[in-house]
């Protein structure tokens, strides 16, 4: 949901009195025996309404727990505020206004000001990340952005910090919250259509849904997975996407026969020197950690050789939810000093890997079909793992998983199946991951 939507929830109050200077300069201020910590809020929609009273809320245990008291001290709206002025009474910037501007020049502004930042700002990242994140370096303050990808699951402070050390392999990911209850419904035997509508109707989806169900929205999140966990400075551009639009139920019903389910998946890995970075519906066996995962929650597991596979999951929606890990990355700018990204470092991408696959083909139904279908997969380097052959008047229908090939030879097998005289449709392809974890 976009953080700048109105909420009904009123801006909180600031109270400008009784202020004193730090050991920075910065004019804070203070209450009984404990400092304060002043927060200027830039954006008071969903999050940051939800944000704002999650602070107040939470504000003597922070306390307790770091010797400072937080509080707004100033917010920025499309309606009204200074930026100048919440600069000079804050030490830490929260952003949640979202989209690119003001946004970019707001929090170039507040690092050069030497004020910690704290975004869940996607689209901001995923575009001008390489620039906010040299800014930071040269001015000496945080940049945190736990909300920005995956909900509250921690997967930013887990490979920043818990993982740092280790050489990372592959990121999985689900990691967008509308698309899998979508999927999720359509598993139950929703259309994709009536399975939107639910997702709108419980304030999953927004009333323009296309930045989720493209594929775009987990796109820019696996950009920004992908520096963190390999230092690659990608963009949007550099991620090719497909969405959830085209599916149909019927490759979810058969699929099922295969032991698999749908789920529309980020992935970023290490691929001969390179680094291939996707996103895109994809068939997972029951033993994989995500194929559990439904409803709007998102999860990600990270394989390495240091620790085999970890899988973090949790809500990936919500204004309480967002807020919650953005007053998690407020406590540790508080509390916990952290050194900025380290400098990008190009990688080769590698748009053509190997992957299995479902294939759906509707095809007259005559001798002599199958064997024709298998003869031109084997030419392309494919082999059946699995088929299922349905009759349908005088058409059938084939469906069968095959064992891994490069993509690039897939379509070339597609291609060549839908120019035979007995297709009756272009063949559906979706992908398939075949790992599975004990």
């Amino acid at each position: 949901m976009s953080p700048e939507r109105g909420s009904g929830v009123s801006e909180p109050a600031i109270d400008r009195e009784a202020r004193f200077v730090n050991r920075e300069g910065r004019a804070i201020d203070r209450e009984g025996p404990a400092a304060t910590f002043e927060v200027g809020l830039l954006g008071f929609g969903t999050v940051g309404s939800a944000f704002a009273a999650l602070l107040e809320e939470r504000a003597a245990a922070i306390e307790e727990l770091t010797g400072r008291r937080p509080r707004v001290s100033g917010v920025l709206t499309r309606r009204g505020g200074d930026l100048e002025e919440i600069l000079g009474g804050c030490e830490a910037v929260v952003e949640l206004m979202g989209g690119l501007e003001p946004a970019r020049a707001h929090v170039l502004r507040a690092i050069e000001s030497g004020r910690d930042v704290i975004t869940a700002n996607k689209q901001l990242l995923c575009e001008h990340g390489e620039e906010l994140f040299e800014a930071a370096r040269r001015h000496g303050v945080q940049l945190r952005f736990e909300a920005a990808v995956a909900g509250v699951v921690p997967v930013v402070r887990v490979l920043c910090e818990t993982l740092a050390g280790a050489h990372i392999e592959r990121i999985h990911g689900i990691v967008n919250g509308t698309t899998n209850f979508i999927l999720s419904e359509m598993e139950r035997g929703l259309s994709y259509e009536r399975a939107l509508s639910e997702a709108q109707r419980r304030g999953f989806a927004e009333a323009d849904p296309s930045e989720d169900v493209s594929g775009r929205d987990a796109a820019a999140k696996m950009a920004i997975l992908a520096r963190i966990a390999f230092g690659a400075p990608l963009g949007l551009g550099d991620v090719p996407h497909e969405g959830i639009e085209h599916l149909r139920n019927d490759d979810l019903q058969y699929a099922r026969e295969f032991g698999l389910g749908l789920k529309l998946i980020g992935t970023a890995e290490r691929r001969h020197g390179g680094l291939s970075v996707s996103v895109h519906p994809a068939f997972l066996y029951a033993g994989h950690p995500l194929a559990s995962v439904g409803g709007s929650f998102n999860a990600v597991t990270v394989e390495s050789d240091a620790i085999t596979e970890i899988t973090m999951s949790g809500p990936g929606a919500g204004g309480r939810q967002t807020a919650s890990a953005v007053l998690g990355d407020l406590i540790s700018v508080i509390s916990l000093p952290a050194p900025a990204l380290a400098p990008s470092r190009p990688l080769q991408v590698i748009d053509d890997v190997e992957s299995a696959f479902y294939l759906h083909m509707e095809v007259a139904d005559r001798p002599g079909v199958l064997a024709t279908v298998a003869q031109i997969l084997g030419e392309e380097g494919a082999s059946i793992k699995a088929v299922l052959q349905r009759g349908v008047d005088d058409n059938a229908r084939l469906v069968m998983v095959v064992h891994p090939l490069l993509e690039s030879r897939m379509r070339e097998a597609v291609r060549r199946i839908g120019e035979l005289p007995c297709a009756r449709s272009t063949p559906r392809v979706i992908r398939v991951i075949e790992e599975e974890f004990q």
